[in-house]
């Protein structure tokens, strides 16, 4: 494995293993901005940088990982067009 690949969270169900959120570093990086602070304050005495760490060996952390970045998603999604614009170029770059 590369270091790049080693980096990347992942999850294995039923044998089969696939990455946890959007394979772009920066994109990723996005995301999480728009989901952390909601984590923080939802989750008092814990954080979402603790979690993504406990993701990689904790299948219910990897679930919890897992449900965030899909309401990343779907915020990023309801971001305005130009912002949606730039995420797309970095993703296709």
């Amino acid at each position: 494995m590369t270091e790049v690949e080693t980096r990347k969270l992942r999850m294995a169900a039923n044998g089969v293993w696939q990455a946890i959120g959007p394979e772009d570093e920066e994109l990723f990086a996005c995301y999480e901005s728009l989901v952390a602070p909601d984590y923080d304050r939802c989750h008092p005495g814990d954080t979402f940088e603790a979690m993504k760490l406990r993701a990689r060996f904790s299948k219910e952390d990897q679930g919890l990982l897992r449900q965030w970045m899909a309401i990343a998603a779907v915020r990023a999604a309801k971001l305005p067009r130009q912002l949606r614009g730039a995420q797309a170029d970095r993703v296709a770059a």
